[in-house]
């Protein structure tokens, strides 16, 4: 089984940026928990961040036929861009999005997941966990 996980924009600034919304763990770390539960799960799984939308659709597009399934952190994108959910939605593969912050208690236009709606399924405000939770559900799915 292989699994993308892509990290969106700033999250290469995770143990630096808002550290009381984003907790400590740098993105590196974050990295080397999901290979562990990877390991555990017998899964293999690629890690790629991208601060661009193009670069994001890209790297959906690339795992369409290279991966089974992905999750994905697309950061404030996933706040407007159409663009990343209409990939998601072409793919053919399950999407599942993370969110380290729980964007529903966050500021108005941070509430509502545009990108969401394509993704099997939704994860929020659990930190970094949220990432390791998702592949133990991405791997349950694709093994049924």
């Amino acid at each position: 089984m292989r699994v993308l996980v892509l990290h969106g924009p700033n999250l290469n600034l995770l143990g630096e940026r808002e550290p009381e919304i984003y907790g400590m763990q740098t993105l590196a770390e974050i990295d080397a928990t999901i290979r562990t539960a990877a390991t555990e799960l017998s899964v293999d799984v690629r890690s790629e961040q991208h601060g661009s939308e193009g670069a994001i659709i890209e790297a959906l597009h690339a795992a369409r036929g290279n991966c089974d399934g992905a999750i994905l952190n697309p950061g404030a994108y996933a706040h407007y861009s159409y663009a990343i959910a209409d990939a998601i939605a072409a793919i053919g593969i399950p999407v599942i999005e993370v969110h380290l912050s729980n964007i529903a208690a966050r500021e108005a236009f941070r509430r509502t997941s545009v990108t969401a709606a394509a993704c099997r399924g939704t994860i929020s405000g659990l930190g970094a966990r949220g990432y390791v939770l998702a592949l133990r559900a991405l791997t349950e799915l694709l093994s049924k």
